[in-house]
């Protein structure tokens, strides 16, 4: 069976949009693949509810807890490593990772983010796409690497900056797209596992 964890840090809406997919699609029976765990940093993260709703196992590695992001880091990856897995995938996950626990997982380490990398990595991506004068945004899922928000580009999705836009209304219409293309592209490379 091909495992995928998902690490989340809030309200889960890709690590749910995933989960249907894999549910509507048959990954189990078509790909030998299942979502094994949704593990967060936090333990009031909102899509751990989602995920318990979803009969997907779950569990929390505070990050608060550790003195340092190496000790969380360790712990995190033996969190995961009790999973077997075939793909880690970060959906929401806000913490950046150790170089020592990308280089564990490389080549199956995916994060999604909301911008067109390599434009605005890092945080507040709407809001400095609005400041740019930016005419489109959008998301990008791209392998994890050790520089941030910077990994080879699976797929992106373009969305229309229009008149009047707000980060926060920008930031709900590439949600959308996020939903669409990131289980389409863990779905591709699933057979490649």
């Amino acid at each position: 069976m091909k495992n995928i964890v998902i690490l989340i840090s809030g309200g889960g809406s890709n690590m749910a949009a995933i989960a249907r997919t894999a549910q509507r699609d048959g990954w189990r029976k078509v790909h030998d693949a299942q979502i094994a765990a949704v593990i967060s940093n936090r333990p009031d993260a909102k899509g751990l509810a989602l995920a318990r709703e979803a009969l997907i196992a779950t569990e929390v590695v505070d990050h608060t807890r550790f003195a340092t992001r190496e000790a969380f880091d360790a712990e995190l990856a033996k969190a995961i490593d009790r999973r077997h897995p075939s793909l880690v995938v970060l959906a929401g996950f806000m913490r950046i990772l150790t170089p020592a626990f990308v280089e564990r997982y490389r080549g199956r380490l995916l994060n999604i983010h909301p911008s067109l990398l390599p434009a605005f990595p890092g945080l507040h991506t709407h809001q400095r796409a609005l400041d740019a004068g930016c005419k489109i945004a959008g998301a990008t899922v791209h392998q994890v690497t050790s520089d941030l928000d910077h990994g080879p580009i699976l797929e992106q999705a373009v969305v229309p900056v229009v008149p009047g836009d707000s980060a926060e209304t920008l930031a709900a219409r590439v949600l959308t797209q996020e939903h669409l293309i990131y289980p389409r592209v863990i779905a591709a490379l699933l057979p490649t596992l």
